[in-house]
C-alpha cells in the first residue's frame, strides 16, 4: 500500500483559513489532519465529497466565539490528511476505522455532531456504534442507507461520471454544488490537496462506496440497518438543517424527522438559497443555527 501526502507548500497563504494543524496517525503510516479550534462544549464537523476541513472555515469561528470547541477532520484521502494510492485500499469500514480511531486519541465525550454529505454516513454509523459519546446530533444535506434503498438516477449518474470521468475537478464539482459563485482563491483551496490525480483516488471511489440495496459489494447495508436501530429509539436532541436547492437530498430532512425521535420539537429549517455544499452557501447561518440549537437543549 502506497502512501503520500499533499506538500505543505500547497496549504500556505489559503483564504480564510488560519487553523492551527494537527495530526494523529490512525493506522501505521495513514495520518489525519484535523483542526481543533475553542474552547468548551465540543462540536464534530465532518465534511463529505470531494471536500474537506476548508469547508467549515466560515463556520468555525462563530462557533468559537460563541463558546464552542470545533474539531474538523480531514478524512483520509482529502485535505491535509494522507492519501493512499490505489482506490480498492478505500472502503466504508476503513474510513469509519480510521474516524474511530481519531475520536479514540482525542478521548471525546458530550460531542455535538454537525455532519454533511458523507460525513453523515461516517457521523450517523459513528453515534449509533457509540452513542454514549454524543449529545446531539445535526445532519445537513446527508442521508444513511437502509434495507430497500435504491440509487436515485441522479445519484447514478454522478456515480458514473466519478467512476469513468478522464478529468476529475474537485474545486468544479464543488462549484456544481453550491448555489453562490466561488472565486478563485476558493476554488484554488479546494484543489489543494490534489496535486495531481494520483492523490485523487479516494476522492473518486467514495460515490462507488454509497451502498443500496441492490449495490452493496462490502455488505454494508445491514451494518447501516443496524444503525437505523439506534437512531429510531435516539430521544437525544437531533437537528435538520438542509438546503432548499440541493436536489439529490430533496427532502431527506423529512424523511430523518419521522424517523428520529430525538428530532421531534426541534427547529428544523430548510435554508433558503443553499445548495448541497451549504456551509459554502450559508455557512454563517449555519453556525448561529447549530449554536442555538445546542444552547437551547442545554
Amino acid at each position: 500500500m502506497k502512501i503520500i501526502n499533499t506538500p505543505d507548500s500547497y496549504f500556505e497563504n489559503l483564504k480564510d483559513y488560519p487553523f492551527s494543524a494537527n495530526y494523529h496517525e490512525v493506522q501505521e503510516g495513514i495520518k489525519m489532519h484535523y483542526v481543533d479550534e475553542g474552547d468548551g462544549p465540543i462540536i464534530l464537523l465532518l465534511h463529505g465529497e470531494p471536500s474537506w476541513s476548508y469547508l467549515y472555515r466560515k463556520m468555525i469561528p462563530i462557533l468559537a466565539g460563541n463558546g464552542f470547541r470545533c474539531i474538523a477532520p480531514d478524512l483520509v484521502g482529502f485535505g491535509k490528511s494522507s492519501k493512499i494510492v490505489g482506490k480498492e485500499n478505500y472502503t466504508f469500514k476503513s474510513h469509519l476505522g480510521w474516524l474511530t480511531a481519531l475520536l479514540a486519541h482525542l478521548s471525546l465525550r458530550d460531542v455535538h455532531l454537525f455532519c454533511q454529505d458523507w460525513g453523515g454516513l461516517l457521523g450517523l454509523r459513528s453515534a449509533a456504534n457509540n452513542p454514549d459519546m454524543f449529545s446531539s446530533i445535526t445532519v445537513s444535506n446527508t442521508f444513511l442507507p437502509h434495507s430497500g434503498i435504491k440509487a436515485s438516477p441522479a445519484f447514478i449518474r454522478w456515480r458514473d461520471f466519478s467512476q469513468n470521468s478522464r478529468f476529475f475537478d474537485c474545486a468544479g464539482i464543488l462549484q456544481m454544488g453550491t448555489v453562490s459563485t466561488l472565486n478563485g482563491d476558493v476554488l484554488k483551496a479546494y484543489n489543494a490537496p490534489f496535486p495531481d490525480d494520483s492523490f485523487k483516488d479516494g476522492a473518486k471511489i467514495f460515490p462507488a462506496l454509497v451502498p443500496f440495496d441492490d449495490e452493496d459489494a462490502h455488505n454494508e447495508i445491514p451494518n447501516c440497518d443496524a444503525a437505523w436501530k439506534v437512531l429510531s429509539a435516539w430521544d437525544k436532541p437531533f437537528l435538520t438543517l438542509f438546503g432548499d436547492s440541493d436536489d439529490i437530498m430533496k427532502n431527506g430532512d423529512l424523511f430523518f424527522q419521522s424517523k428520529v425521535p430525538g428530532a421531534k420539537g426541534q427547529s428544523h429549517k430548510l435554508i433558503e438559497n443553499a445548495g448541497h455544499f451549504i456551509q459554502e452557501d450559508e455557512g454563517e447561518e449555519l453556525a448561529a443555527l447549530l449554536s442555538d440549537f445546542i444552547k437551547s437543549n442545554n
